[in-house]
């Protein structure tokens, strides 16, 4: 049996292939179209340089001036020397318009649902059963959605891991009068027709071998469900302390499901934060900032990804900055207000 391996680029998208067992990935992504840059095929230029973010792969020459020691520690592979030994994922640092890809995968999708979650938010279903095979995209990414009626697109992270079912969610921010926002309260009915399309995006978890700090700004939340689906299905997940702030206690939202998490993963822990706590609230309020513990994270590694609205990642990552923590990694992704940003 072959591999499913992901190719994410620098512009965002992403195109899954298969692998057989015992090829080369450079020769598998030719095979299906994908030119990767190259030029020696000898493990000597580094023309072809990538990184593995997830999977297991080994790789036969690597010369020492195309990848360093820390280079190979830090899982930067020759796609001409790789042989994939798992379904995986790869990231290049350029376009994929360079690699001939083309465009990423649109199809159509019918409205099964729409679940008001919170006051702000709602849950988008739609049935991608259409599509013949399974919806592949890696935990966190996010897909375009065509508004019927409108000539507009939005970007809405998947709230839920793939299936062969093609089962999909999106959690969506209700803004007063937007565009999505409008269509949902106004227009959309069971049944209806929205295009599609995906996967796209460089958010997405990456190998879990060390402990997870998750930080969510109101529907940012919506990747790490995916995320979390994924890892609940995993043996021996580490540490992950979720973080998730909103304005009001009305904009909490799949309070359940995340308290299910607990009883899945069991080093998971949960603390919602509200921005401005009423008299019968008595959780954590405020900024999320103010919340995370620094003698915690400096006792071991991690990674840490953030996802909502800039002005709380810029403050998160101010704080990482100012208690002088080094022993981490950062991903994140920042929604915003423009034709393509998740509103």
């Amino acid at each position: 049996m072959g591999h499913s391996v992901a190719l994410n680029f620098a512009d965002g998208k992403t195109f899954f292939i298969s692998v057989n067992n015992d090829e080369l990935l450079l020769n598998a992504a030719i095979r299906q179209g994908i030119t990767l840059p190259l030029d020696c095929r000898e493990g000597v230029c580094g023309t072809c340089q990538g990184q593995c973010e997830t999977g297991i792969y080994e790789q036969e020459y690597v010369d020492e001036d195309a990848l360093s020691e820390r280079d190979l520690a830090e899982r930067k592979m020759l796609a001409c020397q790789t042989r994939v030994k798992s379904d995986a994922a790869f990231y290049f640092d350029h376009h994929s318009d360079i690699c001939n890809a083309g465009e990423s995968l649109k199809i159509a999708t019918t409205v099964t649902k729409v679940e008001l979650v919170s006051e702000t938010t709602a849950i988008l279903h739609v049935d991608a059963s259409q599509h013949p095979q399974q919806l592949q995209y890696l935990p966190g990414q996010y897909a375009r959605l065509h508004i019927p009626g409108t000539d507009e697109w939005r970007s809405y992270s998947f709230a839920n891991r793939p299936n062969a079912e093609n089962q999909l969610q999106f959690l969506i921010r209700l803004l007063p009068d937007g565009v999505m926002s409008n269509y949902l309260r106004d227009r959309c009915d069971v049944g209806q027709t929205i295009m599609m399309e995906a996967p796209l995006g460089s958010f997405y978890l990456r190998e879990v071998e060390r402990p997870l700090v998750f930080v969510a700004g109101g529907t940012g939340l919506s990747a790490f469900l995916g995320m979390l689906d994924t890892i609940a299905e995993q043996d021996n997940a580490p540490a992950i302390h979720l973080y998730y702030g909103v304005n009001t206690e009305a904009d909490l939202c799949e309070q359940q499901r995340l308290q299910a998490y607990a009883e899945r993963i069991p080093q998971f822990s949960y603390h919602p934060i509200v921005g401005r706590g009423t008299d019968t609230w008595t959780g954590k309020t405020g900024f999320i900032q103010q919340h995370l513990d620094k003698d915690q994270l400096a006792e071991n590694a991690f990674d840490m990804y953030l996802c909502g609205p800039p002005p709380m990642i810029e403050a998160v990552k101010t704080w990482l900055d100012d208690q002088a923590l080094s022993n981490y990694r950062i991903y994140s992704e920042k929604f915003l207000q423009s034709n393509t940003a998740k509103v």
